[in-house]
């Protein structure tokens, strides 16, 4: 069992209802869900479609805010906070990684991983040098200067992660990260995220619809109906 389970939990949700509205319907996507995850730890979400887990995970990464309810993500509620400090609060704490990789065309790989850091007060020269680190640990060291067009889909994902992993986040949020992928692709992925969790202590939430991505992370949750299915199994 991995220490992980010992470890305080980075991200605690309390109580959350999240409901939307079409029209005048009122749709109920998560239901009374409280969650600890703990920190270090690699967490796979499943269930079907429409369950809830997406939108569970946007309100991870402060892309969505809960009806109701309380979210505590390293000792911070960010339910409290305002559109500002919650914007502050994703790009010190959160990186994300997609099914589509959203990597801008025009722009070489280094290029493309140094664009969260713009957004920062790191210098130039320093924003470059980050960029550099993160692309080596992905194994794309002699990839830097290609652009998309010149990469495979697997090496496209992994400059995605640099670019999620450059500015060192607590949390790593991963949304189908290998949907895109043929199977030895995202063999590669799920490698390179198991040793980002293991070797680097990102904590890691993946929702995924594929039970061998699933089986990479220390704990699987199944979401049914906008609740937690009774028991994760590792």
């Amino acid at each position: 069992m991995n220490q992980a389970y010992a470890a305080p939990p980075i991200i605690r949700l309390s109580a959350i209802e999240k409901t939307y509205y079409r029209g005048d319907e009122a749709v109920k996507v998560l239901d009374n869900l409280s969650l600890d995850i703990p920190t270090g730890s690699f967490e796979a979400l499943m269930g079907p479609s429409g369950s809830g887990k997406s939108t569970l995970l946007n309100l991870i990464a402060g892309l969505d805010r809960p009806t109701s309810g309380a979210i505590e993500i390293a000792g911070q509620r960010i339910d409290s906070f305002n559109e500002g400090q919650l914007a502050k609060w994703r790009a010190d704490n959160i990186g994300f990684i997609f099914q589509s990789y959203n990597l801008l065309p025009v722009l070489t790989a280094v290029e493309n991983v140094e664009l969260p850091l713009l957004l920062t007060t790191v210098p130039a020269k320093e924003r470059r040098k980050r960029a550099e680190t993160a692309l080596r640990i992905v194994g794309l060291s002699e990839r830097m200067h290609h652009y998309p067009r010149q990469l495979s889909g697997g090496q496209e994902q992994r400059v995605a992660i640099a670019r999620a992993i450059v500015n060192d986040p607590k949390i790593l949020v991963a949304d189908e990260p290998t949907g895109d992928l043929d199977r030895r692709s995202a063999d590669e992925i799920l490698m390179l995220m198991e040793t980002l969790n293991r070797e680097l202590q990102k904590t890691i939430v993946m929702v995924t619809h594929d039970p061998a991505a699933a089986e990479r992370a220390t704990v699987i949750r199944r979401i049914e109906k906008g609740a937690l299915a009774k028991g994760a199994y590792a």
